[in-house]
């Protein structure tokens, strides 16, 4: 099968679920059906392509707190390149080394290439003499998905 869009009761998307689910939440009356496979039907409900929310969910946390650090995002925001030389990353190298008291954030944490990454060692940038050519931010929502 394939997947059902989810939209809040304003239209906003959301997310997407299965078929199976989607039948879920019509079954539990908190969905409606707002699009739906013509001719096709499971039990009594046609097959939804996108269901509505009966009642608004509040997503504020989506556009506040932004996406918690992982190492996929830190190289995926970096779009894989080293901070450093600007060749292919495969590591994650902390600005401030962790055993300095750095921690894993998105402003402490780059893409470097193993290369770079262990010339630079438990040393910061400036006490290495390896200037950052991109200066580390945290991503929005927005920034991270459309990677």
């Amino acid at each position: 099968m394939y997947a059902v869009l989810v939209v809040n009761a304003d239209l906003g998307p959301l997310h997407r679920v299965t078929v199976q689910h989607a039948i879920r939440m019509l079954c539990r009356r908190v969905a409606e059906i707002h699009e739906a496979v013509p001719d096709q039907v499971i039990g009594v409900f046609p097959v939804p392509r996108v269901v509505r929310l009966v009642r608004y969910v509040v997503t504020r946390w989506r556009f506040t707190s932004g996406p918690a650090w992982s190492r996929a995002g830190v190289l995926a925001r970096n779009g894989r390149c080293c901070a450093y030389c600007d060749g292919p990353a495969s590591t994650i190298d902390h600005i401030l080394p962790r055993s300095r008291g750095g921690r894993n954030t998105w402003k402490n944490t780059t893409a470097a290439c193993y290369a770079c990454n262990q010339r630079k060692g438990d040393r910061t940038p400036a006490e290495a003499g390896m200037p950052l050519r991109r200066v580390p931010v945290a991503p929005s929502w927005a920034a991270l998905a459309g990677r």
